[in-house]
């Protein structure tokens, strides 16, 4: 292979992300590895910049299935540019104006929840907002059913 490839440890090394999380990229089809005689993985060089467009897209809130979406759907699987990242923000912007919506009534309202001293499961706006299993029926809603 020629010496643009990187090893996975390198590529560990460089882009600051765990060994273990580059093999779970890999796994859910975020990056590409090929593997040599030894069957050791190697790494295109242009995998820095699809890490770095991972943990960038990560760190404003995006998850791995969206960021999954959003690297399929580029030509080829070829590293993301500018213009690609531009694209996919301004899509991402409607969903993230709206969690930071959610965040900051969340937030407005988190101390009433806390003055009440009960964390009401009927009643609290954190862990059970609106009510929302109430019309499961009663008693625990989220238990599994049992497997005889």
């Amino acid at each position: 292979m020629p010496e643009t490839w990187l090893s996975v440890g390198e590529v560990a090394a460089r882009s600051g992300v765990a060994v273990s999380t580059l093999h779970y990229y890999e796994k859910q089809g975020l990056l590409a590895s090929r593997r040599t005689s030894g069957n050791q993985r190697r790494y295109a060089r242009e995998v820095l910049r699809r890490v770095a467009f991972i943990r960038a897209s990560q760190a404003v809130g995006i998850g791995l299935a969206e960021i999954a979406q959003a690297l399929a759907g580029l030509p080829e699987g070829r590293t993301p540019t500018k213009a690609d990242w531009s694209r996919l923000s301004r899509h991402w912007r409607a969903s993230l104006d709206q969690r930071i919506a959610e965040l900051q009534l969340l937030r407005d309202k988190l101390d009433g929840c806390i003055g009440c001293g009960c964390l009401s499961l009927k009643a609290c706006r954190l862990y059970n907002p609106k009510d929302a299993l109430g019309a499961s029926g009663a008693g625990a809603q989220r238990l599994l059913p049992s497997r005889g």
